[in-house]
């Protein structure tokens, strides 16, 4: 699968976990020339606190478009070491 924004692909792997409709990428797959530092936190009561970061790709920026947990609860240990995309970023095959 492709996380693809901006006309840039921004991950790319066949090892992905989807999770409560959102497919989680190894973190290793993100292509970390088209992320930057975002201070964003969620919290989640059975998966924990979600880090982000922001994509830059062609010029444009999409704030905390990436999320990650970094400590996920014993509940979602399948996602550590994951990330995730936010709406707009295109999933494909």
């Amino acid at each position: 699968m492709k996380a693809i924004w901006n006309g840039v692909t921004v991950a790319e792997s066949d090892d992905i976990v989807t999770l409560e409709g959102n497919h989680y990428f190894p973190e290793t797959s993100l292509k970390r020339e088209y992320t930057t530092f975002s201070n964003h936190r969620t919290s989640c009561v059975w998966k924990g606190q979600a880090h982000y970061m922001s994509l830059l790709a062609n010029g444009d920026m999409k704030p905390d478009a990436v999320w990650f947990y970094p400590e996920p609860t014993e509940g979602a240990q399948e996602i550590k070491g994951r990330v995730a995309f936010a709406a707009g970023v295109d999933i494909v095959e």
